[in-house]
């Protein structure tokens, strides 16, 4: 990769070198001494709510896309490095070390003695345009609030990334406790009553009459039956109940405030007016 090469870079799509998408491009790296492309971010992650490391060294562009020279895994488990603008030399040795055997032996940084002249630390650029443009040799800017620089100044911009992650939302619960009613049934029942039964002296029952002593006294008792109604009770199970999920996917509108740098010209003459006030975005 060149520097004219990462003209309109942020922004698409990269992909791995078997074709497979790995995120968006975030932001463009470069080398302080070179100015040319070294690292570039990635979005990955759950709605791609992290930025991942990834070397440009042989990569090319296929269409509107860029095809990394390395793996979708390795980019995702590229070590945590703060895109923050600056890779400083500990960050820097982390990502070689981790991407080692991927560089060739031309690709920049091939012992300890160089890191401190080569590659150490590396610049964040989102305007392609500056990114790929040509510098005039030897044209140095004053910064009144600081060192003096090229001759370019970085404007850059905060980007909001929206993602979800699982919170309790309240609790559910199954309780069985005991309840007595009053049960109600009726059932019929049957009882013996006592009925006299008295029956003229007849020759069919004569014998029976005159078995005994003329007079006596005597007693005859008869047992009385008679039903009640009873109750047992059993236990059985009647209906199985358990507590159970489900998801429902609805929209939710978030907002947050996002900051972004704005860069003004003053006292520039363009062909034949002077502005004196113009911002860029």
């Amino acid at each position: 990769m060149t520097a004219p090469n990462i003209d309109n870079l942020v922004g698409h799509n990269a992909v791995d070198r078997n074709g497979d998408k790995i995120g968006k491009i975030g932001q463009v790296y470069l080398d302080d001494q070179t100015q040319q492309p070294v690292w570039v971010t990635v979005s990955t992650g759950l709605f791609g709510s992290k930025e991942s490391f990834a070397p440009l060294y042989g990569a090319t562009h296929v269409g509107d896309d860029l095809q990394l020279g390395v793996d979708k895994d390795q980019v995702k488990n590229a070590p945590s490095v703060e895109a923050d603008g600056q890779l400083g030399e500990t960050e820097t040795d982390a990502l070689y070390e981790y991407y080692a055997g991927h560089f060739g032996a031309d690709a920049g940084r091939t012992t300890d003695t160089n890191r401190t002249t080569d590659t150490t630390d590396t610049t964040r650029t989102t305007d392609t345009n500056v990114a790929g443009g040509q510098h005039e040799t030897g044209t140095v800017g004053h910064d009144t609030s600081g060192p003096n620089t090229d001759d370019a100044m970085t404007r850059s911009e905060e980007r909001l990334h929206v993602g979800t992650e699982q919170v309790e939302a309240g609790r559910a619960r199954l309780r069985k406790h005991i309840v007595t009613e009053n049960v109600s049934k009726t059932v019929p029942v049957s009882h013996e009553e006592v009925r006299v039964e008295r029956e003229p002296i007849t020759d069919a029952n004569a014998g029976d009459a005159l078995s005994g002593p003329d007079l006596s006294e005597e007693e005859h008792e008869v047992t009385l039956h008679a039903e009640r109604a009873v109750t047992s009770k059993e236990t059985v199970p009647v209906e199985r109940v358990r507590l159970g999920t489900e998801t429902v996917t609805e929209e939710q509108r978030v907002e947050e405030q996002v900051r972004h740098e704005e860069i003004e010209t003053t006292g520039v003459e363009t062909a034949g007016a002077s502005e004196t006030d113009r911002t860029q975005r």
